[in-house]
């Protein structure tokens, strides 16, 4: 019976001991991860190990290290409209697929330029040729982004997204065939 409760305590410990993390900063700013960050907006990375100048200078949420990350810019691109919050309802509101189609889904790494202009860079998923062709004049059409910003001036960033239609349809796995 000991020896089960002494097993269990480690086991907690252990999860404790495994569940502390780096402090992580971004551009200056303290973050609780870096997993939303896409790789090709990563200018440098660098690792501080948990030493006293570390700690001194970062307090004890360093205790762990600090991985500081720079990125290409100060400020992510941003995208709104007086109906639309983000770009992914615009394009599902402004690419023509009616409920009668079948569901299809695309996946695109966009980049936005220094003047806001969005294009694809990369298709990532595309279920249908049509509704790649659909989302590209879309996008051709689209209002310019806020571009990202470094040191204040435009810069280009990259954004993915991720878009079904029609919306709330599910797909046909049967026939499910990725087109790219």
């Amino acid at each position: 019976m000991r020896r089960g409760v002494i097993l269990i305590a480690f086991t907690l410990l252990g999860a404790v001991a495994m569940a502390r993390e780096p402090l992580y900063v971004v551009n200056g700013t303290i973050v609780p991860n870096i997993e939303h960050l896409q790789h090709e907006d990563i200018e440098s990375i660098d690792v501080l190990p948990a030493t006293e100048e570390t700690i001194a200078a970062w307090g004890l949420e360093a205790s762990e290290g600090v991985i500081l990350v720079r990125l290409r810019y100060d400020t992510e691109a941003r995208f709104a409209t007086a109906e639309y919050d983000n770009f992914t309802s615009w394009l599902a509101g402004n690419v023509r697929w009616g409920v009668e189609m079948p569901a299809e889904r695309i996946s695109l790494r966009l980049e936005i330029d220094a003047s806001g202009r969005a294009s694809i860079c990369e298709v990532l998923e595309a279920t249908s040729r049509q509704l790649l062709k659909r989302v590209n004049k879309a996008i051709a059409t689209a209002p310019t982004w806020q571009p990202a910003t470094r040191n204040g001036s435009p810069c280009s960033s990259y954004h993915l997204i991720n878009l079904q239609l029609p919306e709330g349809k599910a797909r046909d796995m049967e026939h499910a065939v990725i087109v790219l």
